[in-house]
């Protein structure tokens, strides 16, 4: 059994009942943090969910909640980089990547070191990057041990205050010539904005004040800005979805999430992706900022429904 591993509790995110946390290996041996929660009586099937860029586990204790309701076991985990997983820089705070192979082979680690704990079927959910990295993990070999997936906003395209052809060139080139830590942008060590007016991710204020919350019970959770080599993986990453046949292999039943409002992630590339899938939902959530999860209850309820949906064809 891996080792038992923390997890953040506030007065108003408390840890779902039942919740374990546990450090698994990830591919090079790198101490990563994943936690287990377990439904009340039989389960139905089990969902693996990965958050976006920044968002660690505890962020999710209502979306857990809510599955759990649903009679599924949920697995959620950090991403190596942020989180309580370990970083890759001796400042935690910059959101760096090296490539997004690293991402695969720890998600594929998560699954070894947990997978017998999951009673099928199994549904992926991932939000944002989350979702990226979940439809590559499904591209690449982990299909057969998924009944669907959910995609979240996934990070399919990013809207950026340059062309994307710019930006990538300019990230290639920093990452090869050594300055991939660097950050993109100047003043980005904080981090997040408190400022709830103007956010680009939720309506709620409520659930935006939550995590705020979280961070500052556990500064750890932090995560500041991209660096070159994150964003040099972002587009690497986006990049694989160009070619075809990784999108016919995708067989699985996919519900793909859009936020209608979304300011972080072109939308248009999702629907792109989309038509290039055998067997997908597209459902645009009305007036919905990037983190639909963390949205209002009238848009979140868009989400669930259609979860609901999918949930009952593949885990009836």
């Amino acid at each position: 059994m891996p080792e038992p591993a923390p997890l953040i509790a506030t007065p108003e995110a408390p840890v779902p009942p039942g919740g374990q946390a546990h450090w698994f290996a990830g591919a090079d041996g790198a101490r990563l943090r994943a936690a287990l929660f377990a439904p009340v009586g039989p389960a139905r099937g089990s969902v693996v969910l990965s958050g976006g860029r920044t968002e660690p586990i505890e962020k999710y204790f209502e979306v857990v909640g809510e599955l759990l309701a649903r009679g599924f076991v949920v697995l959620a985990h950090d991403w190596r980089g942020q989180g309580l997983s370990q970083r890759y820089l001796p400042d935690r705070l910059r959101g760096h990547a090296d490539g997004h192979q690293t991402f695969l082979s720890d998600f594929h680690a998560l699954l070894a070191a947990f997978g017998d704990r999951l009673p099928e079927p199994w549904i992926a959910l991932g939000h944002s990057m989350g979702g990226c990295l979940t439809l590559l993990a499904v591209a690449q070999g982990e299909a057969p041990r998924f009944a669907a997936a959910v995609l979240s906003a996934p990070m399919l395209g990013l809207k950026l205050p340059m062309p994307p052809g710019v930006a990538g060139g300019l990230a290639r080139l920093f990452r090869a010539i050594g300055r991939g830590s660097g950050y993109t942008l100047r003043q980005q060590g904080r981090p997040f904005d408190d400022t709830f007016e103007g956010n680009l991710l939720t309506h709620d204020e409520r659930r935006f004040r939550r995590y705020r919350r979280q961070v500052e019970a556990c500064p750890e959770l932090a995560l500041g800005g991209v660096t070159w080599g994150w964003l040099d993986f972002a587009f690497r990453a986006m990049a694989e979805f160009a070619r075809a046949e990784r999108l016919r292999a995708i067989t699985l039943p996919v519900l793909m999430l859009i936020a209608e409002a979304d300011r972080i992630i072109d939308t248009e590339a999702q629907r792109a992706v989309a038509t290039r899938l055998p067997d997908v939902r597209v459902v645009v959530v009305p007036d919905a900022r990037h983190e639909i999860l963390m949205e209002t209850d009238d848009r979140r309820a868009v989400v669930w429904a259609a979860f609901d949906a999918l949930a009952a064809r593949v885990a009836p």
